[in-house]
């Protein structure tokens, strides 16, 4: 299969950046010059710049597009006002995870969808096929590009730029780079205060560069999706395929949260409902190290003295800001948060402390 590129790949390439194949898409790992931890530093201590321009794009429009979405999407609509944007879920109808988004409410009539790479065809084709007459569903993947500046300094970086920088967390505002309209959200993956800058695909490049001449006597560094995922991981924000998936439910990743459980229906409420009631699946729980051990996906979790298999490590890494090993879990619901567990480490039993993620505190709502 032939890989899509980002519209900024050049640049990508022109800064000697690491590749691998990410959604369907060959995005940049990390980049020449300091790698994953120097990327994560820049984010937590300075300012980071990523090209998430893999992560889907779609627009739905027309008479009642807000509401047919609401009774699509597991999030309430109805929480947020126009400008606002929503963390939401699509759900199968046995509750199984199709997709976790972002909902940009643009207002009644339009409604602006940030899926995930490999899910946005599926995502689209399933409201498609659920839209009534008058509301269409347009994919609009590759007609957009998005950029990621994250960390504490972000803020300065914007403001250089004249770009909006005094909205609430998870709201968004209009902006102009170098003659290119853009949208600036208050949104992010990494736990730091930050922005992501929806733009059309033809004017990232302009984009790009100007937030990088802007983001240099801030210590900016281009950033690739190597350290995007230790931060997030340091979050304990899902990933699909990992902590949410066909197999894992808003539920089971601790994400009721995001359902509007008083909402008339939407898609999986039954099923979700029912799980919710029941308290038996297993649930997404945070993975503390003890000693040097760093957990992968995969990796069986057992109880600590060493007999009943308790479940599966489904995100590890090495934490730069903790400097030793955390993970995510799926686990059975017995286990409490402080009891010692053992995962099996190359075959060595290493010893994990059963906690609440974030590991780092979160900065994103900070004023």
């Amino acid at each position: 299969m032939d890989l899509l590129h980002s519209p900024l790949h050049d640049r990508h390439v022109a800064l000697g950046a690491k590749f691998a194949e990410f959604g369907g898409w060959n995005m940049p790992l990390e980049f020449a010059g300091g790698g994953v931890l120097a990327e994560h530093a820049a984010v937590r201590n300075a300012v980071g710049l990523f090209d998430v321009s893999h992560l889907g794009k779609a627009l739905v429009r027309g008479a009642g597009a807000a509401a047919f979405v609401d009774s699509c999407l597991t999030n309430d609509l109805g929480r947020i006002q126009p400008g606002k944007a929503q963390y939401t879920l699509c759900c199968d109808d046995d509750g199984g995870t199709i997709d976790d988004l972002i909902v940009y409410l643009r207002g009644e009539f339009e409604v602006f969808l940030v899926p995930n790479a490999a899910n946005t065809a599926a995502v689209v084709e399933r409201l498609r096929a659920a839209a009534p007459d008058g509301i269409e569903v347009t994919d609009q993947h590759r007609e957009h590009a998005v950029l990621a500046i994250q960390g504490t300094l972000s803020d300065e970086v914007l403001t250089a730029l004249d770009l909006p920088v005094d909205h609430e967390y998870m709201s968004f505002a209009d902006g102009k780079i170098a003659g290119q309209e853009l949208t600036v959200c208050r949104t992010g993956y990494t736990g730091e205060r930050g922005y992501e800058l929806i733009v059309r695909s033809e004017g990232a490049l302009d984009v790009w560069d100007a937030l990088i001449e802007a983001g240099e006597p801030h210590g900016i560094r281009a950033c690739g999706l190597g350290a995007r995922d230790t931060l997030r991981t340091e979050m304990g924000y899902p990933l699909h395929g990992h902590e949410l998936s066909a197999e894992i439910s808003p539920v089971m990743a601790r994400a009721g949260w995001a359902v509007g459980w008083d909402k008339p229906s939407f898609w999986g409420k039954d099923a979700l409902a029912q799980q919710r009631a029941e308290k038996t699946v297993p649930t997404i729980r945070g993975l503390l190290a003890q000693g040097r051990g760093i957990p992968r996906p995969g990796m069986t979790v057992v109880a600590d003295d060493g007999g009943a298999e308790l479940g599966e490590v489904t995100s590890g890494t090495f934490s730069p800001s903790l400097r030793q090993g955390i993970g995510l879990a799926l686990l059975d619901r017995s286990v409490e948060d402080g009891s010692t567990v053992l995962v099996d480490v190359r075959g060595r039993q290493e010893a994990f402390i059963v906690t609440k993620p974030p590991f780092v505190e979160p900065k994103t709502r900070e004023e």
